[in-house]
């Protein structure tokens, strides 16, 4: 890029960090009286003329200062070279609080309030997604001499349970037989795979064991197989109120947003852009393909470990956010989610 390219965008960081902070159109007056720019008044008033014309910035009134679009946010966070890094002491303080989750549900609820609360926006995360996890351990307790309860878990941290009941009554050798079949045929099984290997098992079943394998089997390719609920936990709507100036009423204002949240699906839909671990997507505005949401921006990522994406999470919020902050908190979250899962 050129010194007059790299200049107008300096004044174009400059208007976006401005505007976010005060929520007030800047004028080239508070531009140079912030900022050292190093140029005079009449040069920063003309480069914000080109900014204009190219369609960076706009007018809200004709005797107001600027305000970034949603194009003029775009080149600003593709040019973010270096991410704001939290302090040791915050990156302690969402590994302890994560680390003390007591089950999935649990650390799933903790990172949106954490990550609510460090952004300042609605924070969303989508429960793992059981076809890219495998099974850890399968259990089989007898509560009675005809009923058990079966106990998936998956290497995501999700614990499924179920409960079966026999039409006939079966011993504890009978027991130890079903449970070391179905541990051997679904031990390290991807969940995709693993609902098939249950389903070839009962029809190899000898006949002695027919009746509870089958049995057995039918409930766990139920709870194999992908649920379409309990598919996202959101945290920190109240946030939204905050920015109820950011929702224009010509969209729909804030109402329309919190509708668009309460569709898993749109919110699901937006999570897909998200394929990877450690690389943080950034959405905004019209580029959300949503019409609910044209003044917010999505800030999501995935988390996993050892190379496996088990699930989204992410931030919406409005276009006027601190977007440096956001993506480092929303990396540093996703990171510490994967790690703690990967170690339960």
């Amino acid at each position: 890029m050129s010194v007059t390219d790299d200049r107008r965008f300096e004044i174009l960081h400059a208007i976006v960090t401005d505007f976010v902070d005060s929520q007030e159109p800047i004028g080239s007056k508070a531009l140079v009286d912030r900022h050292q720019l190093g140029v005079s008044s009449a040069t920063v008033r003309n480069d914000m003329a080109v900014l204009e014309e190219q369609g960076y910035i706009t007018q809200t009134h004709t005797s107001s200062g600027r305000v970034p679009t949603d194009k003029g946010y775009r080149l600003f966070v593709d040019r973010i070279s270096e991410i704001k890094p939290l302090s040791s002491a915050e990156r302690r303080a969402i590994l302890s609080v994560l680390d003390s989750g007591v089950d999935l549900d649990d650390v799933l609820r903790r990172s949106v309030k954490l990550l609510a609360q460090l952004t300042r926006q609605v924070a969303v995360i989508q429960y793992p997604v059981l076809s890219t996890a495998r099974v850890r351990h399968l259990e089989i307790v007898a509560l009675s001499p005809s009923r058990m309860l079966l106990v998936v878990i998956t290497d995501t941290g999700r614990v499924e349970q179920r409960m079966v009941a026999l039409h006939e009554a079966i011993d504890d050798d009978t027991l130890a037989r079903l449970r070391t079949m179905f541990s051997q045929a679904l031990d390290g099984q991807r969940l995709e795979d693993a609902s098939v290997a249950v389903a070839e098992l009962a029809s190899e079943a000898p006949p002695s064991l027919q009746e509870p394998v089958v049995t057995v089997a039918t409930v766990l390719v139920e709870t194999l197989v992908e649920r379409g609920e309990d598919r996202l936990v959101l945290g920190g709507t109240s946030n939204l109120a905050r920015a109820a100036a950011d929702f224009t009423p010509a969209t729909g204002g804030m109402d329309s947003v919190l509708e668009a949240l309460e569709e898993q699906v749109v919110v699901l839909k937006l999570l897909a852009h998200t394929q990877r671990t450690g690389q943080v997507t950034v959405q905004i505005g019209q580029e959300t393909n949503t019409e609910n949401l044209r003044n917010t921006s999505v800030v999501s990522t995935g988390y996993g470990a050892s190379g496996t994406v088990f699930g989204s999470v992410g931030v919406v919020g409005p276009t006027r956010m601190d977007y440096p902050g956001t993506i480092a908190s929303v990396a540093a979250v996703a990171k510490y989610v994967g790690e703690v899962l990967a170690d339960r």
